[in-house]
């Protein structure tokens, strides 16, 4: 501030990740837009949350402070889905955790409080779009109030956040006050009263005493979700106090994306760091060239936060940032990722964009009629990438929806050829139908077609590839003899699960609101629900067959099932398993007092 002649700043940003300038780091991003629109920003990375003093050191800002708890939500970032509190932070300087409070967004704002009595505070980010409504929170075990009030802050931005919060700067810029900014697209707010044309939500009270009005609560939340600018404003009561949302700020236009990728990041840490940053090691040298994604997933919340409209940039922008990716010290010529939340939507698009449309996913139950997967565009792309100068190699690591991917020849072909490291991820999550269903996933069916394509391809081109397929556990619908038909499906098409997802239910998805009601809210459908430590625990492990610690799991999972034949098929000589198993090791028969091998992880 003091080489720049800055006196104050007009933003002040605080993130809960580390500062890295990169388009993937939410508020770098921001903060870059804001610094174009000619405002002086300063950004405090990870600060004591405990010491109002750390929120001092650039002082008092002009218009307000804005602040994320970072990339994740921070309980997701703290704990698993057995709610063990993880020893590791990957957007944290030597992957240190701790640098970052629990409910981050929370003890950020009373911290600013402390710090700048009665500067106006504003929220966004992945925690704070996604709690904007009274919701379940896995962590607390109950349904929390809207973050809004539990932090006392001023405004919340929800969604990608750009279009929003430049015009909260532009109508402070014009002497608006604080307190009339009530009707931006993308925000929410604090209301005494209850405004006029708004869709009444079950309030906060009615959901914590009945599953049905949560339903419909998430119900009504989606549906707005799907309507940008033409959805309604909706209310929910807190007490004596309102939570107002307006409709979605509309998806970027292809040039807005094109010009935020534009600014002059460095994509490096701040050089103050002396420690690596694992996720920036992950991401350094990736390209995003979309966002959005059209799946639906029900346990994914990207469609809550990027919308389900693929949002795709331009060729010419994406050759740009390789080009000056090209000038960064330590590029060698490989381009890590290629892609967005899955990496065969670029280019994609609804052939009726402007129509209403309430679906949950374009691609399932069966695939929308205004859905266009053409891969024209994404065929042009990496064609051109491969072509340019300094790339050596060009990896696709994002996820690839093997549905569509079977309707994008083309894209495949390429994409096997040139754009797989020797390992494909590809995610089917479960081989049930029922589970595929409540997933929004395809069924069996698509898979298999996929794998026998994928082979296929492989042996005709002589190239030696893999798919690393990612499987899903203790998902509402999942029953332990369902599982037990995945750990079949997985022995009988030679796939080993080498990770597995155990499904959390984090704020906002739709699988989330089914863990905790027991039904689905569009159809009223009961759901199983597999709570349960010990079910949880034998699911995994089903996934995981092929691993020798897993089989005490498995075998009480059989027995359980009075399936117990299913032993000699997933491994030979059943009886023989089970009674190893089932007897206690002794000294000088196995294995050696004190040379017990650890567990794989």
């Amino acid at each position: 501030m003091q080489a720049r002649g800055w006196d104050e700043l007009d933003v002040l940003f605080i993130s809960g990740d580390a500062y890295v300038d990169h388009p993937a780091f939410g508020v770098p991003l921001l903060a870059r837009l804001l610094e174009a629109e000619g405002l002086r920003v300063g950004i405090i990375a990870q600060p004591d949350w405990r010491n109002p003093d750390t929120f001092r050191v650039m002082g008092r800002p002009r218009l307000f402070a804005a602040l994320s708890s970072g990339a994740m939500d921070s309980m997701v970032n703290h704990f698993t889905a057995a709610r063990k509190i993880r020893r590791d932070d990957a957007y944290t300087p030597g992957g240190k955790a701790g640098a970052r409070p629990n409910r981050a967004v929370i003890a950020y704002t009373a911290a600013l409080k402390g710090a700048f009595r009665g500067l106006p505070i504003v929220i966004g980010g992945i925690e704070a779009s996604l709690r904007r409504f009274a919701h379940y929170d896995y962590w607390d075990d109950k349904v929390r109030r809207s973050i809004l009030i539990d932090s006392k802050a001023d405004l919340l931005i929800y969604g990608m956040g750009e279009a929003s919060l430049k015009e909260v700067v532009r109508r402070l810029q014009c002497g608006t006050p604080f307190s009339a900014l009530t009707d931006i697209p993308g925000t929410a707010h604090l209301a005494s009263d209850l405004p006029e044309k708004v869709t009444i939500l079950p309030s906060f009270e009615e959901i914590v005493q009945n599953c049905t009005a949560y339903a419909k609560a998430f119900r009504l939340c989606t549906e707005q979700q799907h309507l940008p600018l033409t959805g309604p404003t909706l209310a929910q009561r807190h007490g004596n106090r309102y939570v107002v949302v307006a409709p979605p700020s509309p998806p970027l236009e292809q040039e807005e994306l094109d010009a935020i990728y534009a600014l002059p990041f460095t994509r490096q840490p701040h050089p103050t760091y002396r420690e690596r940053i694992p996720a920036y090691e992950q991401i350094r040298f990736s390209l995003t060239t979309h966002r959005g994604c059209a799946g639906g997933c029900a346990f994914c919340a990207i469609g809550h936060h990027q919308g389900k409209r693929i949002q795709s940039r331009s060729i010419s922008s994406i050759l740009g940032e390789i080009k000056r990716l090209g000038q960064h010290p330590d590029f060698r010529g490989t381009l890590t990722d290629l892609g967005g939340p899955t990496a065969n939507m670029f280019g994609v698009r609804c052939r009726r964009p402007d129509r209403e449309c309430r679906r949950n996913s374009c691609l399932t139950p069966s695939p929308c009629p205004h859905f266009d997967p053409s891969d024209r565009l994404g065929v042009d792309l990496l064609r051109q990438v491969r072509t340019q100068k300094g790339v050596k190699h060009a990896v696709i690591a994002s996820g690839i929806r093997t549905d569509l991917l079977q309707q994008q020849p083309d894209y495949f072909a390429d994409l096997l050829a040139h754009h797989v490291g020797g390992l494909l991820k590809v995610a089917p999550e479960t081989i049930d139908a029922g589970v595929a269903a409540i997933m929004h996933k395809p069924n069996a069916d698509s898979f298999i077609a996929f794998l026998d394509a994928f082979r296929k391809a492989c042996d005709r081109l002589g190239l030696r590839r893999a798919v690393v397929p990612y499987f899903m556990s203790a998902h509402p619908g999942t029953t332990v003899e369902s599982m037990i038909e995945v750990a079949l499906f997985l022995k009988r098409h030679h796939l080993k699960v080498e990770q597995v997802q155990e499904f959390t239910p984090t704020p906002g998805s739709l699988s989330t609101c089914i863990y905790h009601t027991g039904i689905d809210p569009f159809t009223g459908q009961k759901i199983h629900i597999p709570r349960s430590p010990a079910e949880r625990r034998q699911q995994k492990a089903l996934l995981l067959w092929h691993l020798p610690e897993s089989r005490p799991d498995i075998l009480a999972a059989l027995q359980r099932c009075h399936r117990t034949e299913v032993a000699d098929q997933l491994w030979g000589g059943g009886s023989k398993g089970r009674e190893k198993q089932n007897s206690s090791p002794r000294k000088g028969r196995g294995e050696k007092k004190g040379r017990r091998s650890p567990p794989k992880r």
